[in-house]
This record gives C-alpha cells, sequence and structure tokens, in this order.
C-alpha cells in the first residue's frame, strides 16, 4: 500500500442557513501548553480506547509504568484539555480516585504551523497555480517537512512508530483520536482548516506526505500511510496500514 490521499469529493450538508462541510473543526489557540511526548501519547491512546473512566492505578497497570508517572501524564493532558478527571465513587474509608478519561476538546496547535496560516494560503495557491503535478509537488514538500519537524528524532521500531506520530499530530493541534482497531486515527481538528477548505488537494497532500515521513523518521514504513480528507463529520482519517508490529 502506498501512501496515499483519496479524495471523496466536496462533501457538504446543506441547510436553511449555512454549508457544514464535513471534516475536522479548526484547532484551538492556548499559549498556555505542555508538551505532548510519546509516553503522554501511549496514556492518551489508552484512555481513547477505553470505553469507561480508568484511574492512574488502572492505567500504570495496562501499561506497566509507576502510577506517579502515569499521574503526571494524565494531569498534563487534562491541562491541555484532552482528558477529563472525575471523582470516583468510594469503596469504604477515605477519598475516593480520581477517574479519567478522554476528551474532544484540545486547545491549542503548535506555533510552528499557526503562525503561517496565511502564507500556507499563498503557497497553495501558487502551488496549485503553477504546477503541472499539484498534489505530488505538495506532498514531496510535505515529506520535507516532516523530516525537517523529526531531525532531531532517534529512529527505533516500528512498534514505536505510530505512537510517536500521533504525540507530534498532537503537538501541532490536530486533535488525533486512536480509533480501537488501532491502524486508523482520527483527526479531529486542523491547525490549516480554513487554507485546506480553499485548497484541499494541496493542503492535504501536503499534511499526507508531513504524517510519512514522521511515520517513517520514528521507524515506520512511510509508504503505509493513507490519508482520507474530510472523511467524516467530525475529522480526516489517517491510516497506518499493518506492517512487522508497528504500534
Amino acid at each position: 500500500m502506498q501512501a496515499s490521499a483519496e479524495w471523496p469529493g466536496a462533501r457538504q450538508f446543506t441547510t436553511l442557513y449555512s454549508v457544514k462541510i464535513a471534516g475536522p473543526a479548526p484547532a484551538r489557540h492556548d499559549a498556555d501548553r505542555v508538551p505532548m511526548t510519546p509516553a503522554r501519547a501511549r496514556v492518551l491512546e489508552s484512555l481513547q480506547q477505553s470505553a469507561d473512566p480508568v484511574t492512574a492505578g488502572d492505567l500504570a497497570r495496562h501499561l506497566g509504568q509507576h502510577a506517579n508517572t502515569v499521574r503526571e501524564h494524565l494531569d498534563a493532558l487534562v491541562q491541555r484539555g484532552l482528558a477529563a478527571r472525575s471523582s470516583g465513587s468510594s469503596r469504604g474509608r477515605g477519598r475516593p480516585a480520581w477517574q479519567y478519561s478522554a476528551s474532544g476538546q484540545a486547545r491549542e496547535p503548535d506555533a510552528r504551523v499557526r503562525d503561517y496560516a496565511a502564507l500556507a494560503l499563498v503557497l497553495a495557491e501558487h502551488v496549485s497555480r503553477s504546477s503541472r503535478h499539484p498534489e505530488a509537488d505538495a506532498r514531496a514538500a510535505g515529506t520535507a517537512w516532516g523530516r525537517l519537524l523529526t531531525e532531531d528524532s532517534d529512529r527505533r521500531s516500528p512498534r514505536s512508530a505510530r505512537g510517536r506520530t500521533v504525540a507530534l499530530l498532537a503537538e501541532m493541534g490536530f486533535d488525533p483520536l486512536v480509533r480501537s482497531r488501532g491502524d486508523e486515527v482520527l483527526l479531529r481538528r486542523c491547525p490549516l482548516l480554513d487554507v485546506a477548505l480553499q485548497q484541499s488537494r494541496v493542503v492535504c497532500s501536503a499534511h499526507l506526505g508531513m504524517i510519512a515521513a514522521a511515520f517513517e523518521a520514528h521507524g515506520g514504513e512511510g509508504d503505509r500511510v493513507g490519508l482520507v480528507p474530510f472523511a467524516e463529520d467530525g475529522g480526516c482519517l489517517a491510516t497506518f496500514a499493518a506492517s512487522g508490529g508497528s504500534a
């Protein structure tokens, strides 16, 4: 399977007063953010795949990590709006344990994307007008972008590639949701949504190139990455085809 972007066409849902376009929401802005590390991304994935709220102890046992470490990650995810915390039911004496669940309220895109939205629109329009193969050229530019974003990354095993790529996407404001089957990641927000709505083939091809290059830099196989722009009402769909145990 080669890295590919599928174009379902302009899926629009027309109402009496407006036109609603299927796909992700715009990324939110927040100056006070904490970094999304690969370890933190694993905690987030576990929350997203859990049907019920869980405690820090539950997650620690599941991930094989110390409870205090997991609790730090959970607090950071709550601060970013990626997780919600509630008081669990009391079991005997003492304070009931906090319970955590995934939340779809990611708050800010990375400045590396946010601050260049206007420039991105100009470049996307230029590529669309001047290139004989705008999608291929945009994907090549995205590939270079992904390599630049991961130039300090130490290449690891395919097993950690998806988690590290998801961490990067979360850091950049895409608000990724890992589906239960594991090889699909719903991108619920887009830092360049306004640009993508005007130049979808160029912007989404660039995003595909960036994701595939990041996945490869982290130890995966870039040609196994796919992207379905505006796949559903709520996000774009990134796919990671099964290979030798990538996760």
